[in-house]
C-alpha cells in the first residue's frame, strides 16, 4: 500500500500576505482560494513540479503562525533554485554544501522555515 503526503498545513497570521509570498515570490501555483464559511478559508498552493501541496487559511490549523520548521523540498539544482528565489525577492541563504546534499534555507513572512535540498550524486560503483 502506498502512503502519500499530499497536503501540509502552514499556519500564517495574514492569509493574503502569505498567499502573495508563496504564489508571487516563491512561484507556487495557486490551486484554490475558497471561503467556505465566515470562520473557514482554504487556500491551497503547490510548488512547481510537486505532488504535495500546502494549505494556508483561516480555521484550518490550531498551530501558531510561524511554528513550522523542517519542510524540505528537493530540487535538481540548489544554485538555480536560490537564484530564482533571490530574483523573486525572497531572502534565501547561501548554498550550504554538506556530504548529504546542498541546502538553501528561507522563511515566509510569519517565520515558517523551509529548506531546499539538492541531493548528492548517487554512486554507481558496485562492490
Amino acid at each position: 500500500m502506498d502512503w502519500k503526503i499530499e497536503l501540509i498545513m502552514i499556519p500564517v497570521a495574514d492569509v493574503d500576505r502569505a498567499k502573495a509570498f508563496y504564489a508571487d515570490q516563491c512561484g507556487f501555483h495557486l490551486d484554490h482560494d475558497q471561503r467556505v464559511s465566515e470562520s473557514l478559508r482554504f487556500v491551497q498552493l503547490t510548488p512547481p513540479g510537486s505532488a504535495c501541496s500546502i494549505a494556508i487559511g483561516e480555521g484550518i490549523t490550531d498551530a501558531a503562525p510561524g511554528s513550522v520548521s523542517g519542510v524540505q523540498v528537493v530540487v535538481a539544482d540548489a544554485d538555480a533554485a536560490r537564484a530564482e528565489l533571490v530574483r523573486r525577492h525572497v531572502d534565501a541563504s547561501a548554498v550550504e554544501d554538506l556530504p548529504w546534499g546542498r541546502f538553501v534555507r528561507f522563511s515566509d513572512p510569519d517565520g515558517n522555515r523551509w529548506t531546499l535540498q539538492q541531493l548528492p550524486a548517487r554512486s554507481t560503483a558496485v562492490s
